[in-house]
């Protein structure tokens, strides 16, 4: 709409000067009449510009768009958006490996001048130079779920993934009683969130758990299909593995059906996230655990720093959403179910 405005005005001016000329060499004037007009669609313009949204627009970039962890995400930030009186706008990359869609759709609301964004960097390094022109351009920046090497943001909204990640070893060490071996099936290179639940359940094994030996590694990158036959190729190489951490949802889902394919139950699944796929894997047995993030309150408090930021309040560096270890059992408790299974229709479909 500015780019329109700014079009009809240069229009305007040169129909302006035309008519001038045209004056001097007494033609008719009929540019000046065209000129007017014009001039009034300028003023016309502006005015639908500022009546068409009538609250502060935050825009909401996930990593993707297609897991139920993401519509979760969006979900918490719909109804912080309706608490606190902005318009969120939501896009999201065609896929979680989409790196450079993500940054064309942060530099289209840096252009479009939003009035605040929220990211979930798909790369810790490379979305850094895109967040620091948005901090240039006066625009608030709130990175969620996975960090930025970077501290051009307001706050940073995610699970303590270290933490979680601390949780996996101690629940992979308790039903392996110490003793065995086991393998990772991570996100992709560059994801801040994964690499720290990786380290902290390395690290946690070492420390808790000197008999348990992590003998592979392999990337899912953001693929369930892909998980899938990194966790074959794993079970190939080491026939007797005891257990695998999955720390995504995409690697959970990859690394579980390629252990019932298998009917590798053996194998001990802690896996990472969930989706009503691994919930009835965990009620079958095919997945031991469950760590589970709260995508809701995520989405919700990232949202909700950015209205305290606007409002010109400053919020906290870091706001910790949350993360719980779900085994067969807790299945039937009310706060679980309704960390699993969010209510997100009456958020995604409301409208202002």
């Amino acid at each position: 709409m500015i780019m329109s405005v700014r079009i009809l005005y240069h229009r305007y001016r040169a129909g302006a000067i035309q008519s001038r000329g045209w004056a001097r060499m007494g033609r008719p004037r009929r540019g000046r009449c065209a000129a007017r007009a014009l001039l009034t669609l300028c003023v016309l313009s502006i005015a639908l510009a500022a009546c068409g949204r009538t609250h502060p627009v935050v825009g909401v970039v996930p990593k993707g768009s297609h897991h139920l962890f993401w519509r979760t995400v969006h979900a918490g930030a719909a109804k912080a958006g309706l608490e606190f009186g902005l318009e969120i706008e939501w896009q999201a990359p065609e896929s979680e490996a989409n790196l450079e869609g993500q940054i064309d759709i942060v530099s289209s609301m840096i252009n479009r001048r939003l009035s605040g964004i929220a990211l979930a960097p798909i790369d810790k390094k490379a979305l850094v130079p895109v967040v620091k022109r948005a901090v240039e351009r006066g625009i608030p920046v709130a990175i969620f779920d996975s960090g930025l090497e970077s501290e051009d943001f307001v706050s940073y909204v995610a699970t303590d993934n270290a933490g979680a990640g601390r949780l996996a070893a101690r629940r992979m060490g308790k039903v392996l009683n110490g003793n065995g071996t086991v393998a990772i099936v991570s996100f992709m290179p560059g994801s801040a969130a994964t690499i720290e639940r990786e380290q902290a359940f390395q690290d946690e094994l070492r420390l808790l758990f000197p008999e348990i030996r992590v003998v592979a590694f392999q990337y899912g990158m953001a693929d369930w299909s892909k998980a899938e036959l990194s966790t074959e190729s794993i079970l190939e190489a080491h026939p007797k593995l005891s257990g695998i951490f999955a720390d995504n949802e995409s690697s959970s889902i990859g690394a579980m059906r390629a252990l019932k394919k298998r009917g590798a139950q053996q194998v001990k699944l802690v896996a990472f996230d969930c989706s009503d796929e691994l919930v009835d894997a965990l009620k079958a047995g095919h997945v031991d655990s469950l760590v589970v993030q709260d995508p809701f309150r995520m989405g919700y408090e990232t949202v909700r720093v950015l209205a305290q930021k606007l409002k010109g309040r400053q919020p906290r560096t870091f706001v910790d959403s949350g993360v719980r270890l779900v085994v067969a059992e807790d299945l039937e408790s009310s706060d679980v179910r309704e960390l699993l299974f969010p209510k997100l229709d009456s958020y995604l479909s409301a409208k202002r």
